[in-house]
């Protein structure tokens, strides 16, 4: 036996002689088309079927036609009839091919259509690799159906992005520049006969092949499979395959009935197809693939008893509901039977580094909400097979949403360092534990080949305890989702001798079979840290800040809305709450957020978090003028969870009792007041700064060489060097231009020491700095204990970042990053390789280095990447914390990030977290100024225990969402000890409980709220636990 030859043949035969004899006969059909009407720069968006216009003008046309400006859309009227003499019987089946004008890219990358009757009900969606349309015609009838085509570019390089030119800049990712040419040409529209007998030798031929791919050269099972296909070919005749198709078939029986090992590994395979929410197309596509997905799912269960499918997204099935609410009822009919499945409990596969504790707390409640109120359950399988990396806040938010699983495969992109085990329990900052488990097959978009089974088995990491993994299949992002052949091939592999076990089910039912076969299973404690893509931190600087603020203001409008409800009962927004909390949590999508969509997206996302920003702030003012009432007395509120200016956290004074500054105010204007501040110009052209709690040096070339704490003596900047350096690196990664920062761009850096200060007459310095194409201004000033930098640039750079660098005379051993609910401390070394990786890491509003009894804080208002550094000359210490404030990728958005930007930097003399975390607070929520009849006293109020200290920070105030009028708190620890406190109430409460974050009483809670003396009520937190608490207002 000569095992190439062998192999040859089989390649030829199911490369040529077989496919066409599946096609017993062939007839093409009648095609008209209809163009949505568009001029160059505007596609014309989709018209709906409801929205067609009556009559709509169809004209012929014919294989070849060429149809499709970039992101526009065709629908084509197909009609045919079946011909009298085609048998229709076992062996036979008639079904339509329609081909777009598909090409190589891969599903989901290019041209997709949805079948619809005339009539309107969604048939079938159209891809590349699943563009069947099962018709249920007799023979001597005619049919008619209607195809909406979607004319979207591939840009994925044509090769999914595994050659160099994938990542090439492309004028397809904003139809305002994009060409207008047509970008396919019409395939093959025909009805087929069908051979299922050809057919199915074709599955079990390409699945028996694909096995011996993955045996040793001389094992004995892959020796006979070769012998075996051997002889079932000699069974053909390459001119009518078909004839002896079912003897063919008998010689490979014995192959496929030869059963599995005893200690085969198991795979427990679930359909699925991973949907990005928005990235190379806009959210306005997303809907529509949605729409075909769900249609190819519904006809494959019609047809497949076995199929199950995986689906999570809230905001996907809820955009069903409004696209088509007939394929969305059959696919809630699919769900009540369990075989349509929803999973992860999110509104939306969430970025989760970059998204604050609240809004990771919102994705589970708005998700969870919507799964429950319309299929009446919620998942307990966390789902975010795609996201950039977990925080260490994570396994605690799953849990106390009700998930006890949790599933994602991203890990495994890793590029220095694989991680140890695929399934696993998963500890958080607080001790919380989640089973967890990685796909071994490194996919969540599986295709059942042998080569994957294969794969599962070779890399599964935890053989020695578990004997199960879990194998979602389906083509993702659009390109349909599970397949026909998908089914037939893991059918086949279910029980086969040199594969591993083969069932199909959910991802429920893999993880409760893994908790009782797997009882010690290792754990990974804190963050999931992905060593990839590190410059989604950076990259579209606007739709970072967007976030930010109005993370922020979503909280104000709670509060302030909560509090006139309670106090002077105004209706609570409720309903206009939901809805720009799901359109946040709809950006916050872990290819919207982190910066590595088409133009298209961010641009609409900008738009979007201007239009919240506007409607956020008139919601915060209405609410605020019900509450203090008319009047002309001046007022300032604060809602920041810490008093600030003399104003109490969640309340307000009169503005005449404020002795106090607001930093926030100074941060604003750039102008500190020449009253605090004593200003003078050195003979060297440096400028000094004092306040009573600093004194600031400023280079004459706009650089910071000394920052001195007076109560200490302490000089924060090490002498020789210079603090607000702004460094410029070359940016031009292997790949991936918008996701990854590689290691090689610290090799070329250009300090950006040329500039000029000059002091201003109200005591602030301007810097000015030119470079390239771009232009830099600077305004710094001392606030009280603090020096403020508010930093706007006009950037015109090409794959280059931006760094802004913060020099300190501090011997850290790590650094403490803010993180959702808690901080993160990472080393500053490289000892490990692990150490190493992260030399790019996420923070929220600021990081802290310091040593016993000293420290600084460096805040920011919407930067999230840094890196921390030491370096040691001369036998002192240098520990450097460095801002990324910019970048310029050229892929999937060529002009990323060009244009004006302003960012505010906050240097704080800080010995512990504590202040850190103050000073973040107020730089993110300014005081507000009102005038009305009187100041609001705090709702909600957090004190420690008989006066004493407390580490814990209410973090949310509102009203519960179903609508009783109780108001939901939500208090985290934020220093990582344990704390004791009391909640004030200023209202009568008649009953506290401690809740879920989707706001359910536990009947069992952990009895950390308990009725204190007085109106309080005695809270008890672990270390950076997140306590949600419920209180019943009596009402009269």
């Amino acid at each position: 036996m000569h095992a190439p030859s062998i192999l040859a043949r089989i390649g030829r035969w199911l490369g040529e002689y077989l496919p066409d004899a599946v096609l017993a006969e062939t007839v093409p059909l009648d095609v008209a088309a209809w163009t949505v009407p568009g001029v160059p720069g505007d596609t014309g968006e989709p018209v709906p079927f409801g929205e067609l216009p009556d009559p709509v003008t169809f004209a012929p046309v014919e294989r070849g036609f060429r149809w499709g400006r970039p992101w526009g859309t065709t629908w084509f009227h197909v009609t045919g009839r079946v011909p009298a003499d085609w048998a229709v019987d076992r062996r036979h089946r008639v079904e339509l091919s329609l081909d777009l004008g598909f090409n190589t890219a891969k599903p989901g990358f290019q041209c997709e259509g949805l079948v619809r009757t005339r009539t309107g009900q969604a048939v079938k969606g159209l891809e590349p690799r699943n563009h069947h349309v099962p018709i249920e015609v007799a023979p001597g009838e005619s049919f008619a159906f209607l195809v909406e085509a979607a004319a979207n570019p591939d840009l994925s390089g044509g090769d999914d992005f595994t050659s160099a030119r994938a990542y090439a800049p492309t004028p397809y990712g904003d139809p305002n520049g994009a060409p207008d040419a047509p970008l396919y040409r019409l395939g093959r529209f025909e009805i087929r006969s069908i051979d299922a007998e050809v057919e199915r030798l074709v599955r079990e031929v390409t699945v028996l092949h694909g096995l011996t791919h993955e045996l040793g050269e001389n094992e004995p099972r892959r020796v006979a499979l070769l012998a075996g296909l051997d002889r079932a070919l000699d069974e053909l005749d390459p001119g009518d395959p078909a004839a002896a198709a079912p003897s063919a078939r008998a010689v490979l029986a014995p192959l496929l009935a030869s059963p599995a090992v005893g200690s085969a590994h198991r795979i427990v395979a679930t359909g699925h197809a991973h949907i990005d929410s928005a990235w190379l197309w806009p959210s306005r596509e997303t809907v529509r693939k949605v729409t075909r997905t769900f249609a190819n799912v519904v006809d494959l269960m019609d047809r497949d008893p076995d199929a199950v499918f995986t689906a999570s997204s809230a905001q996907h099935f809820a955009w069903l509901e409004r696209q088509d609410p007939e394929l969305y009822a059959r696919v809630k009919r699919r769900v009540a039977e369990g075989r349509i499945v929803p999973v992860g409990n999110m509104w939306v596969e969430s970025d989760v580094n970059m998204p604050s504790g609240e809004s990771l707390a919102r994705q589970l409640s708005q998700g969870t909400r919507f799964f429950e109120r319309e299929f009446g359950a919620r998942s307990e399988v966390g789902w975010l097979p795609d996201s950039f990396g977990y925080p260490g806040t994570l396994p605690q938010l799953l849990r106390k949403a009700g998930l006890r699983w949790f599933f994602t495969q991203k890990m495994c992109w890793n590029d220095a360092n694989a991680m140890p085990h695929h399934t696993f329990l998963w500890e958080g900052i607080d001790g919380t534990r989640v089973l967890t488990h990685f796909p071994p097959n490194n996919t969540y978009s599986g295709d059942m080949r042998p080569t994957e089974l294969a794969r599962s088995v070779r890399t599964f990491a935890d053989h020695a305890g578990a004997s199960l993994s879990l194998m979602p299949f389906g083509y993702g992002d659009g390109g349909g989702g599970p397949t026909r052949e998908m089914m037939c091939d893991a059918r086949l592999q279910s029980d086969l001798e040199g594969s591993p076990r083969v069932r199909f089910g959910t991802a429920a039912d893999f993880f409760g079979e893994v908790e009782r076969e797997y009882t010690t299973p290792p754990v990974w404690s804190g963050e999931m840290y992905l060593e990839f893509h590190r410059g989604i931190y950076t990259s579209q600087s606007r739709t970072k800040r967007g976030n930010r603020r109005n993370e922020q203001l979503l909280l104000e409008a709670e509060l302030w809305s909560a509090s006139a409800t309670v106090r002077v009962g105004v209706p609570y927004p409720y309903d206009e709450l939901d809805q720009l909390w799901q359109e946040v949590l709809l950006l916050q999508f872990h290819d919207i957020l982190p910066g590595s969509a088409i133009a298209w997206v961010h641009r609409e996302a900008e738009a979007s978090h201007q239009r919240i920003t506007e409607r956020l702030e008139r919601l915060i003012d209405d609410a605020l003028r019900a509450l203090v009432g008319a009047g002309t007395r001046r007022l300032a509120v604060n809602a920041a969870p810490f008093r600030a200016a003399g104003v109490p956290a969640f309340g307000g004074v009169p503005a005449d009792v404020s002795v106090e500054r607001d930093v926030t105010d100074a941060a604003a204007s750039g102008v500190a007041g020449a009253a605090d501040i004593a200003a003078r110009t050195l003979p060297d052209g440096s400028i000094e700064l004092t306040s009573s709690a600093l004194r600031v040096e400023i280079t004459a070339n706009g650089l910071i060489a000394h920052v001195v704490d007076l109560l200490s003596g302490r000089d924060l900047i090490p002498a020789g060097t210079a603090a607000n350096l702004p460094q410029l690196h070359v940016d031009a990664p292997a790949k991936w231009d918008a996701w990854d920062l590689d290691r090689s761009y610290r090799a070329n850096a250009v300090d950006l020491v040329d500039g000029t200060s000059t002091l201003r007459d109200d005591g602030s310095v301007r810097v000015e700095r030119a470079f390239g194409d771009s232009r830099l201004t600077q305004i710094i000033t001392i606030v009280d204990d603090a020096v403020h930098i508010r930093t706007e640039i006009d950037w015109h750079e090409r794959r280059r970042m931006l760094k802004l660098a913060f020099p300190f005379d501090i011997h850290a051993h790590d650094a403490a990053y803010e993180s959702q609910y808690g901080h993160v401390r990472r080393p500053v070394h490289a000892n490990t390789a692990w150490d190493a990786a992260r030399y790019e890491v996420c923070a929220h509003r600021w990081v802290h280095v310091g040593e016993p009894g000293f420290g600084v804080a460096v805040v920011n208002d919407g930067v999230y990447g840094h890196d921390v550094t030491r370096n040691s000359a001369d036998g002192r210490v240098v520990t450097t914390v460095r801002q990324s404030l910019l970048r310029a990728p050229t892929f999937p958005d060529p002009g990323a990030d060009q244009g004006r930007h302003t960012f505010t930097t906050v240097l704080v003399p800080a010995p512990t977290t504590d202040e850190a975390l103050r000073a973040g607070a107020r730089l993110a929520t300014p005081l507000r100024r009102i005038t009305g009849a009187a100041a609001p006293v705090p709702l909600v109020a957090v004190s420690g225990v008989q006066g004493g200290s407390t580490s814990a920070v209410m973090s949310a105030v509102k009203l519960a969402d179903d609508r009783s009028g109780d108001v939901i708190v939500r208090v985290y620890e934020s220093r990582g000890a344990r704390t004791r406190a009391t909640l004030h109430a200023d209202f009568a409460v008649a009953e506290a409980r401690e809740c879920d974050l989707v706001e359910t009483v536990l009947a069992d809670g952990t009895g950390a709220v308990a009725a204190g003396p007085g109106d309080g009520i005695a809270i008890e937190l672990r270390p950076f636990e997140v306590l949600t608490v419920r209180l019943r207002r009596e009402l009269a």
